[in-house]
């Protein structure tokens, strides 16, 4: 990830001298403005691109500048901020050569912010849907293969998260409850690492409610899938 988003800072940015920004051309404050960016002075970097915003709204130094301010807002862990950069980047520059980094960058700020699969998602699924239309509308960029590693990653999260919840319903004894949130796993997230476990506590559910039938089902996906998962020794024990 270090080295895509290293590369394209070498498209946007200038070598600087120290100057002072006022009464400066818009190309002249984009200069100054990477040098504090390169001096990781992320918070004047900002501040500088952000006025070629202000001074030149029309230039193209202004739609350089908005891209290299969410990234210098990125690095100081300020997602929100950077994230509202480039919606209004992307909104006025849809066609623009970097709408494929915008997005990718967006999907970045979201995917940061993710929790661990006890708690709430929100930040899981944006990065999902966000990485996801970078595939969808550039799916031949330079980006494209990390989006994909990540979505791994948020795919195996959010199946987190309904297996934390069907394991909480199925503890209280709630199996219909637990039983939705298992077969979410098995239909929206299939190729997670969560997958395995899904099959064996739908096996169980099914047992618990007397449906022998359709538990031996599911095992039988279980070890037709997954031969070699240590589920299958655990819901061997319920048969």
């Amino acid at each position: 990830m270090k080295k895509i988003l290293f590369a394209s800072l070498l498209l946007l940015g200038a070598c600087a001298n120290e100057v002072s920004l006022d009464n400066l051309e818009a190309e002249e404050i984009y200069t100054k403005a990477y040098q504090y960016f390169q001096d990781t002075d992320y918070e004047k970097a900002a501040e500088a691109f952000d006025k070629i915003e202000q001074q030149y709204p029309y230039s193209e130094w202004a739609e350089r500048a908005q891209i290299m301010m969410a990234y210098a807002q990125y690095k100081q862990n300020e997602y929100t901020d950077a994230i509202m950069t480039l919606d209004r980047f992307l909104q006025l520059h849809p066609g623009n050569k970097n709408a494929s980094y915008a997005l990718y960058l967006k999907a970045l700020c979201y995917f940061e912010q993710m929790s661990d699969p006890k708690r709430e998602q929100e930040m899981s699924q944006k990065a999902d849907d966000t990485f996801r239309e970078l595939l969808a509308r550039f799916p031949n960029s330079k980006y494209a293969e990390d989006a994909k590693v990540k979505l791994k990653t948020i795919q195996n999260t959010l199946a987190g998260k309904e297996l934390a919840v069907g394991r909480y319903y199925q503890q209280h004894e709630d199996y219909i409850a637990a039983m939705n949130r298992f077969q979410i796993v098995l239909k929206d997230y299939p190729k997670s690492n969560q997958v395995e476990e899904a099959y064996y506590r739908l096996t169980v559910c099914y047992r618990a409610l007397g449906l022998t039938h359709q538990a031996g089902e599911v095992f039988q996906e279980l070890k037709a899938r997954f031969p070699k998962s240590d589920w299958i020794k655990y819901a061997d024990k319920l048969f």
